[in-house]
């Protein structure tokens, strides 16, 4: 396998890592990511305009691909500078209006933000178990933590019709919205409907939503990459301006043996996410990515945890970046489906 990235992804990489470090700070980051409405529109134009949405969506659609390692190349620098814009939603909303045959230039283009609502309070993660309904074009239940969806003007809705999933458009004005910030900062929400009129995308749609799932985790696993990498060197700084019995304690051998064991899983997550980009929209996509966000998950927790302990009292402050990492990678995890549950999704797809 070619691990060289292309011409186009590496100047849409540097372009959009550039930009994060100029526009991005982790002290911009804190300021917005935690208040209403949990992220900077100001930026996230901006982004737009950057054609950082065009890489997610497919040659066809006037876009660059959209492949695994397209996402790779968004998603690894937002974990870098732990941005909450709503991208995850974004590339999930993509996937399935490109699915339907929807019109994908308003999303492309900024003009029309987007929610995705598939998961219920009782239906985190399974879709067999949605229980959200149309009858005569309109629906009736409730969906829980949105991504986006607190300031998003419109929503992609699966509900049940005619005995199988279905792909729904829903304005956002005909639904009620309960927009929330989470706890890692970004926003969510719950979107209650009752007799909600909504247009007919996709009758069929249940191996649309499971892709779109696909993309959105491989996404989560990219953007947890990015995260690793920048706390692990926040924490090799801190071990080597830290003094203790006069010298560094970077110098300490059993904190280098424990440096390196991060080391090693996070190009372990990293190799992973690689092999799950490769594998994404094949047959053997689901599994690999399923191994992907299982791994991942392990590691991000290990790395949170560990560098934390090694930082001590200062790395669990507000003003400091490494507490804000930390609790985002912890987090990751439990977005579209967390360790033990993409375990028994890898034992269930067998080899």
């Amino acid at each position: 396998m070619n691990f060289d990235m292309t011409d186009d992804r590496r100047m849409l990489s540097d372009s959009l890592t550039r930009f994060l470090s100029e526009q991005y700070g982790i002290e911009h980051r804190n300021k917005v990511a935690y208040s209403a409405p949990f992220h900077d529109p100001a930026k996230w134009e901006a982004m737009v305009e950057l054609g950082l949405l065009y890489a997610l969506a497919p040659e066809d659609q006037g876009g660059m691909g959209g492949t695994g390692f397209d996402i790779l190349c968004a998603f690894e620098p937002l974990g870098q500078a732990l941005c909450p814009e709503p991208m995850l939603a974004s590339l999930m909303a993509l996937r399935l209006m490109t699915a339907a045959g929807a019109d994908i230039d308003p999303l492309l283009t900024g003009e029309t933000r987007y929610g995705v609502g598939i998961g219920e309070i009782d239906a985190p993660y399974e879709l067999q178990d949605i229980q959200t309904e149309a009858k005569s074009g309109k629906l009736t239940g409730r969906k829980s933590v949105v991504y986006g969806g607190a300031d998003a003007e419109r929503f992609l809705i699966a509900a049940r019709h005619e005995g199988k999933l279905a792909l729904y458009d829903l304005a956002a004005s005909d639904a009620q919205i309960m927009g929330y910030g989470m706890i890692d900062g970004g926003s969510a929400a719950e979107v209650l409907l009752e007799d909600s009129p909504a247009t007919l995308l996709l009758k069929d749609a249940e191996p649309a939503l499971e892709a779109a799932l696909d993309a959105g985790r491989l996404a989560l696993c990219a953007e947890a990459v990015g995260a690793m990498d920048t706390l692990y060197a926040a924490c090799v700084d801190y071990l080597k301006t830290r003094r203790q019995f006069g010298k560094p304690i970077a110098s300490f051998q059993a904190l280098q043996h424990r440096m390196i064991d991060l080391q090693i899983e996070i190009e372990q997550a990293r190799s992973i996410t690689i092999r799950a980009a490769d594998a994404l929209d094949t047959a053997a996509g689901p599994r690999a990515i399923a191994m992907a966000k299982n791994l991942v998950g392990r590691a991000a927790r290990l790395v949170a945890e560990e560098t934390i302990q090694m930082q001590g009292g200062i790395g669990v402050t507000w003003e400091y970046p490494s507490a804000h990492y930390a609790k985002r990678l912890v987090m990751i995890d439990h977005q579209l489906g967390d360790t033990d549950y993409h375990l028994e999704r890898v034992i269930a797809l067998g080899t």
